[in-house]
């Protein structure tokens, strides 16, 4: 029989005493322990004016509790309820159930709806980002005019993203974890796939699949240059016309 070479036994040693001092660091809750806790994270999210992240709700916690269990245990005990538990851009915070939303509609504002052409170009960063305006123009066959990325900046749903380490480094767009609370998605991810657009009748059944969240490292924006300036020059130059995409 082989013997365990004595560097090995050694890190697997290190590795136990790791292991041991977690858990005897780690808190012992019972039941009462963790109802208290759950009743503290509900307290918290209920009464934030926005979703809370696990750093934020481990704060008022005692030290070492894991959130995201108990968190986890809170969304289950509001499943099937009027007001649900839900996660949105890695945060939690408590939203009417769908199925009840119709009952409240006439309690919201009244907000001014995206034309076709924003709606399109908010799309395109969804699944394309970071994408430029030239790309954007590419995609949809039309010139995007001011108006267009105006409305969807001025909604935070899109925000400029970095500059492409490109000749004349263009501006980059991407959308925001207000895009993502807005229509209830924990991740960018988390958007339809092709499948689901064409099933939908959304999308040419023979369009190729979207690209969501490429990986790419761009140039930072300095401090002061949000790029838009810039921007609204060109788009200026380019549409005289204040008026929104003809396409609309």
């Amino acid at each position: 029989m082989s013997e365990t070479p004595p560097e090995i036994e050694a890190e697997t040693e290190t590795e136990t005493e790791t292991e041991v001092d977690a858990i005897a660091e780690a808190p012992v809750m019972d039941e009462g322990d963790r109802l208290h806790c759950r009743r503290i994270i509900e307290a918290l999210i209920f009464a934030a004016a926005g979703p809370l992240d696990e750093a934020s709700l481990a704060e008022r916690l005692p030290s070492g509790v894991a959130v995201r269990p108990l968190v986890e245990e809170l969304m289950g005990e509001y499943r099937g309820r009027g007001v649900n538990l839900i996660e949105v851009a890695g945060r939690w915070t408590f939203r009417t159930a769908p199925d009840l939303a119709f009952l409240l509609r006439r309690d919201t504002e009244e907000t001014r709806r995206l034309s076709r052409a924003a709606i399109e170009t908010l799309a395109i960063v969804a699944y394309h980002q970071p994408v430029t305006r030239a790309e954007i123009e590419a995609i949809r066959g039309v010139a995007v005019s001011k108006g267009t990325l105006d409305v969807l900046l001025e909604t935070a749903w899109v925000k400029p993203a970095g500059r492409r380490k490109t000749p004349g480094k263009p501006l980059t767009f991407k959308t925001t974890d207000i895009f993502l609370e807005h229509f209830g998605l924990a991740q960018i991810g988390d958007l339809p796939g092709i499948e689901d657009l064409k099933a939908a009748g959304l999308v040419d059944p023979r369009q190729a699949m979207p690209v969501i969240g490429r990986d790419e490292e761009l140039e930072p924006l300095e401090d002061g240059d949000d790029g838009m300036s810039e921007q609204a020059e060109a788009l200026d130059m380019d549409h005289p016309s204040p008026e929104d995409d003809k396409s609309s």
